[in-house]
């Protein structure tokens, strides 16, 4: 049998909420990103990625995040399967539009018509709760403003959308936008972690004072934060990446997995709504359910980031040069 079809026992686990802007939603702290149903990272079975959705959801992350670019569309078919039984009132569901491929953008307005009602047949829902313009930062960003959000607020006015939003690596995208528009969500990645906390320091005051919801992702910022052996495509300068190992390997010492302590600081963070983690590993899900739940190592997380410090909130250009 591939997988158990047995009926789920939905957010079993006891989960902190907090709300989303003034969207008048609660997100859990801690969400489940679905980019790794993509095979973004390594070779998936349709077993590991139907598990990992079930678990998820179990254990409360109820918020799902994808985008037709994890995986050229294959993370939302897989999640239209994960989800075919499971009830659409009990998970809020979210996807990005604009990119479909690494140097592939489209933020059109005929585009975005047509990625949505595809992510909806993929998915086999009849609408989104949320949906975000993915990793703005790539193109003129005066597009997202003039031709791209008007097309989402079409859509949200047909009632295929909730909420709408950008996502994007540079702090300059979101008020960038912001300045000119209206937004009910962002979604940061990257850059609130035991590292890098630029969102928290330069955007969340700003973003708190216009009432809109505060996503981040990425706790371990692509593995740096974790015992894993780094990838050869992350792109953080080489002090980075040493200090990562070092402070990796002092938590060792001390018995703590630094992916613990990383989690454990990115969901401490009040004004975050919620965290969004990925993984098609459905033991990586359960311990940080486990992890969230168990008080954090103050003088371990001073130590830490005292071996950050000397690189704190270095991060890289990422998209255009003038959008950084």
């Amino acid at each position: 049998m591939l997988f158990d079809r047995a009926p789920l026992c939905l957010n079993s686990a006891i989960m902190q909420h907090r709300k989303l802007g003034k969207t008048g939603i609660e997100l859990p702290i801690l969400s489940f990103g679905a980019s790794s149903l993509g095979q973004e990272f390594r070779n998936v079975t349709l077993d590991e990625a139907i598990r990992s959705v079930r678990v998820a959801l179990d254990l409360g992350l109820t918020f799902i995040d994808t985008s037709p670019f994890y995986g050229r569309g294959m993370s939302e078919m897989l999640l239209g399967v994960a989800l075919r039984d499971v009830p659409r009132e009990s998970y809020i569901l979210g996807t990005k539009l604009g990119r479909y491929d690494l140097q592939h953008f489209d933020f059109s307005a005929k585009r975005v018509a047509e990625s949505i009602d595809v992510s909806l047949h993929r998915m086999r829902v009849d609408h989104l709760d949320i949906c975000l313009c993915h990793d703005i930062e790539f193109v003129a960003m005066q597009q997202i403003v003039d031709e791209t959000l008007p097309a989402l607020r079409k859509a949200r006015d047909q009632g295929k959308i909730r909420f709408i939003g950008v996502s994007g690596y540079p702090m300059k995208v979101f008020r960038f936008i912001l300045d000119q528009t209206d937004l009910d969500v962002v979604l940061s990645y990257n850059q609130y972690t035991l590292q890098n906390t630029r969102f928290g320091d330069e955007m969340i005051p700003y973003l708190k004072e216009k009432e809109i919801g505060i996503m981040s992702a990425g706790p371990f910022s692509a593995r740096l934060l974790t015992n894993a052996p780094l990838p050869a495509w992350l792109k953080e300068p080489t002090t980075v990446k040493a200090a990562a190992r070092a402070a990796a390997e002092y938590c060792d010492r001390r018995g703590v997995d630094i992916a613990k302590l990383a989690l454990q600081f990115s969901i401490g963070n009040p004004d975050i709504t919620t965290t969004v983690a990925g993984s098609a590993n459905p033991e990586n899900i359960r311990n940080w359910a486990r992890w969230i739940n168990e008080p954090s190592d103050q003088e371990l997380l001073a130590e830490v980031l005292n071996i950050f410090k000397p690189v704190k909130n270095i991060g890289h250009i990422e998209g255009l040069q003038e959008n950084n």
